[in-house]
């Protein structure tokens, strides 16, 4: 049975079942092929340090070590806070009640970079007007963990979505900003400026 989530809107219970939808469907996708010579397609493989190794791909692997170069199961790690207590997990969204209390204004809701999409295709018609034209936010966790992601709730189309994302970090500027002109250095050569990168 798929899992469900459980909002509470309005001192009423509702449970949804998430389907995902998928990005491609949305937006469509492009894909890059190169090819040798002949037209056949080329692989992408690494070389070791000397260069004369040839590692093909699934080859090479990520892994984790301690100070003195032992080899650490992911599973031994233990998320502390900043006094190096373990720190408190929030438990799976699919595992307890979601109040929906907290409204995102539109700008609010564009501020963020959407990883995920998901009809709530089960959604009774009294949860979609109950979410009405407004746009609630909440902290969504798949799994048990020290941090959720922005979620979003809205209803559009008489239908119910839930968009997961992540917060884009970067400052506005307006027209009351002070603006600048890079000068040249004496020899006539424009500065190169490496923050612009």
């Amino acid at each position: 049975m798929p899992r469900q989530l459980t909002f509470v809107i309005n001192r009423a219970t509702y449970r949804v079942t998430p389907r995902k939808i998928d990005r491609r469907k949305l937006y469509g996708w492009t894909a890059v092929e190169a090819t040798d010579d002949a037209g056949g397609a080329c692989e992408v493989v690494s070389t070791d340090e000397t260069g004369r190794l040839i590692i093909p791909r699934g080859g090479t692997a990520v892994g984790l070590l301690t100070p003195n170069g032992e080899w650490v199961e992911r599973s031994e790690l233990i998320a502390v806070d900043s006094q190096g207590k373990p720190a408190a997990l929030l438990p799976s969204s699919f595992d307890t009640q979601i109040a929906l209390r907290r409204k995102a204004a539109p700008e609010r809701y564009l501020e963020h970079n959407i990883t995920d999409f998901y009809a709530l295709e089960d959604a009774s018609e009294e949860l979609v007007r109950a979410v009405g034209s407004d746009i609630y936010t909440f902290d969504y966790c798949y799994t048990a963990g020290c941090e959720g992601n922005p979620a979003f709730v809205l209803a559009a189309d008489g239908r119910l979505f839930l968009l997961v994302g992540q917060r884009l970090r970067f400052e506005m500027i307006g027209y009351d900003e002070p603006g600048f002109i890079d000068e040249e250095d004496e020899d006539g050569d424009e500065v190169m400026d490496f923050a612009m990168f």
